[in-house]
């Protein structure tokens, strides 16, 4: 468990570093960059809510045949 942990300390400061490295080496200004940043998080998220909302639809389909009475045969 202790290496476990030791392990996860270091990739998550190994993150950050390579994080703070990459984003003080990029070929942008701060604010290209964020601006950058921005748009790709706001693409992401609204995928992820058209996704969800395919998804949500699927099921209160496959829902509503569930609820709905057999017919005998």
């Amino acid at each position: 468990m202790r290496k476990f942990l030791s392990f996860l300390v270091g990739a998550i400061i190994g993150g950050l570093v390579g994080g703070i490295t990459a984003t003080l080496l990029a070929p942008a200004s701060g604010s290209d960059l964020q601006g950058q940043l921005r748009d790709r998080v706001m693409k992401i998220q609204d995928e992820v809510k058209a996704a969800a909302a395919t998804r949500r639809a699927e099921l209160e389909e496959q829902l509503a045949i569930l609820r709905a009475p057999r017919q005998a045969k």
